[in-house]
């Protein structure tokens, strides 16, 4: 009998594509989908590396092959799956909740995401700098400013700082530059994978640092949580806080690995 799950993974002729965001959300629900496969591994196609259950080839939710550029990032798509127990938790797969995205959505839209990545270089959160506390102020010139000269001879860009939320414009050489870096992502899923970067710290910069190896992902993760950082050691931690901040690290460091398993 054929449940949910296995349609969207498995799709005959006929049946209806559901939201590609459906898998995602079963782990909100209670009751989790069962496992409904035995072995999960990585076979090479003339369409790249495509995930395998129990020898069968596994689709994405709008019913492309799940397929890898490179045998490392597939495999760790199918790690993934072989880690699951007697229910599959979506949450817990977010390189193959990327690879999703990548193919069902930025392949089709790889201009609008790489522009999207740009626009936050505009508004970079590098760029913002607290007037007070003075711990703040210190560990975002200790921390940030290494990041900011980084781009200024890896990228070209040099940017514009301000003091509070005031927006200010960043010279438009520095965004073309910014532009030039996002281009060479250059297939969806690294640009997927450099759009959560992006996304999750709220700097295109920081983002590219982690993508290119500058930062490691933790590194980067922490230079886009100062505010939090310095808040917690003044008036102690938020356990709510903190749980929501691992959901999207998880995320995070998934983006981080993702690119370094295709390159």
């Amino acid at each position: 009998m054929r449940d949910e799950l296995t349609s969207d993974w498995f799709p005959t002729d006929g049946e209806t594509v559901r939201d590609p965001m459906r898998v995602a959300q079963q782990s909100m629900k209670a009751n989790l989908p069962r496992r409904f496969y035995k072995e999960a591994a990585v076979e090479e196609r003339a369409e790249g590396f495509v995930l395998v259950l129990d020898g069968r080839p596994a689709r994405t939710p709008g019913r492309a092959l799940l397929a890898l550029p490179t045998r490392a990032a597939g495999e760790a798509v199918a790690a993934e799956w072989a880690a699951q127990g007697e229910q599959i938790d979506p949450a817990t797969m977010p390189l193959t909740r990327l690879a999703n995205s990548a193919i069902d959505g930025v392949a089709r839209e790889m201009a609008a995401v790489a522009a999207d990545v740009v626009k936050y270089a505009g508004s970079d959160l590098l760029c913002y700098r607290a007037e007070g506390p003075e711990r703040l102020v210190a560990r975002q010139r200790e921390i940030w400013d290494p990041i900011l000269a980084w781009a200024r001879e890896a990228l070209g860009a040099r940017f514009v700082l301000v003091e509070g939320v005031m927006f200010v414009a960043q010279p438009e050489a520095s965004l073309s530059a910014t532009a030039a870096a996002v281009a060479r992502f250059d297939i969806p899923l690294a640009l997927a994978a450099l759009h959560v970067l992006t996304t999750l710290s709220g700097s295109a910069v920081i983002a590219l640092a982690v993508a290119r190896g500058h930062l490691t992902a933790e590194a980067g993760w922490r230079a886009a949580h100062l505010d939090e950082e310095v808040q917690m050691e003044i008036w102690g931690e938020d356990e709510e806080a903190l749980a929501r901040r691992a959901v999207r690290w998880r995320d995070f460091a998934a983006a981080a690995r993702m690119l370094e398993a295709i390159h």
